[in-house]
């Protein structure tokens, strides 16, 4: 088999991987109804299981990231506190695509103490300054190592996001990017 075979063969494997979450997610909500009949992608949070797995396992937080201005960052510091931890990179669609609604949730509770933490798993400090400018990202951006990559992974495709409860536990993975009102409804559950 001749090199550009394989090379296609990974290429179209590849786009596969980013792109199967985000048309699952549109095909999954395309038939639903509009309005006041519209059933809530997830229920709203009367009660913190009925929006988060049951599993509830650690999140480990013991690291050390640098961000994009080379400061390092504890992440011990968000032990304690409702945390969107997104693992991402600038040449992610669908990762673009969410980071709007990122934003959103970190201005709409960030004076609860809830933080959004994006982890670029690839990307240098200059091309995150500038992505990050652009796209109005109002929460930390940080570089990921393969220690962090290891313990949250694996990371098979981006974007992927941790919703990790106050009391230190993952209360959902998503794979793929997060939609406002599924993100909110788990947010809101954290607390």
């Amino acid at each position: 088999m001749s090199t550009r075979w394989i090379i296609a063969a990974l290429l179209v494997v590849g786009l596969g991987l980013i792109f199967v979450p985000l048309v699952s997610t549109r095909l999954a909500t395309r038939d639903q109804p509009s309005g006041a009949d519209r059933a809530e992608p997830m229920p709203a949070p009367s009660g913190a299981a009925e929006a988060c797995d049951a599993s509830g396992a650690a999140a480990p937080l013991d690291f050390m990231l640098s961000d994009m201005t080379g400061q390092q960052v504890d992440l011990k510091q968000y032990a304690g506190k409702p945390v969107l931890l997104n693992f991402w990179a600038t040449w992610c669609g669908p990762c673009k695509f969410e980071i709007p609604e990122l934003v959103a949730l970190q201005d709409k509770y960030r004076a609860d103490g809830f933080t959004v933490l994006g982890v670029s798993i690839d990307d240098p400090a200059d091309a995150l300054k500038a992505f990050a400018a652009e796209y109005k990202m109002n929460y930390p951006v940080l570089m990921a190592d393969q220690s962090i990559q290891d313990a949250y992974g694996p990371l098979f495709a981006i974007p992927v996001t941790f919703f990790i409860k106050a009391d230190g536990t993952v209360c959902r993975k998503h794979f793929g990017p997060v939609s406002g009102d599924q993100a909110d409804a788990t947010v809101r559950a954290l607390f």
